[in-house]
């Protein structure tokens, strides 16, 4: 009894090692892992440029206002936009 438990468990591993290995080859080693890198990265430069008012400087991403359309703004500038202060 105990074989057959250990057996399967050693086939789990084993089939577990298997797809840890390819996903290993193919995310280092072929183009599709080139684009997944370059889209991560992307989108980490997305993220810390939403970040940045030319205005106001950074804000932390909880600071930042969500607009219906979906785009984020600072909260000065909300405010102003608010106050109707965009043309000083």
């Amino acid at each position: 009894m105990a074989a057959i438990l250990i057996e399967g468990v050693l086939f789990v591993a084993l089939v577990v090692t298997g797809g840890t290995l390819f996903f290993f080859v193919v995310t280092r080693f072929t183009p599709v892992g080139v684009r997944l890198r370059q889209s991560q990265n992307r989108r980490r430069i997305e993220r810390v440029a939403e970040l940045h008012c030319p205005v106001h400087g950074f804000h932390d991403e909880t600071q930042l206002v969500r607009l219906r359309g979906g785009e984020r703004i600072c909260p000065e500038c909300f405010q102003e936009a608010v106050d109707g202060k965009l043309d000083e």
